[in-house]
């Protein structure tokens, strides 16, 4: 059965716009890597008040999201986008799961 996950990131504040516009143009080889590694109905919400960035994505019970750092379009992604959100030391978002307290099928 699929899994749905949610997260959290946060966007420069002077950057929201930059970052829609790079999401809006995303490249085909990162929606490819993803959907390979087993995710779909991937949205990104901002937070206007906060600049967190809310994030949902489902994901097959046999996903590799583990493998996706490996690949050269998401490394190459992460480097794309460093400059417009909060990143940790090592290179990679920052990202903090969310935990489902309620869920209305």
């Amino acid at each position: 059965m699929a899994e749905r996950v949610a997260f959290r990131m946060r966007v420069h504040p002077d950057k929201v716009a930059e970052y829609k516009k790079r999401h809006d143009e995303i490249w085909p080889e990162l929606s490819k890597a993803l959907k390979d590694a087993g995710v779909s109905d991937y949205s990104i919400w901002h937070d206007p008040e906060t600049n967190y960035l809310f994030a949902t994505l489902i994901r097959t019970d046999d996903h590799t999201m583990a493998d996706l750092p490996k690949t050269d379009a998401n490394r190459r992604w992460w480097d794309f986008m460093a400059d417009v959100m909060d990143y940790n030391d090592d290179g990679t978002p920052t990202a903090v799961d969310l935990v489902q307290v309620f869920h209305l099928p």
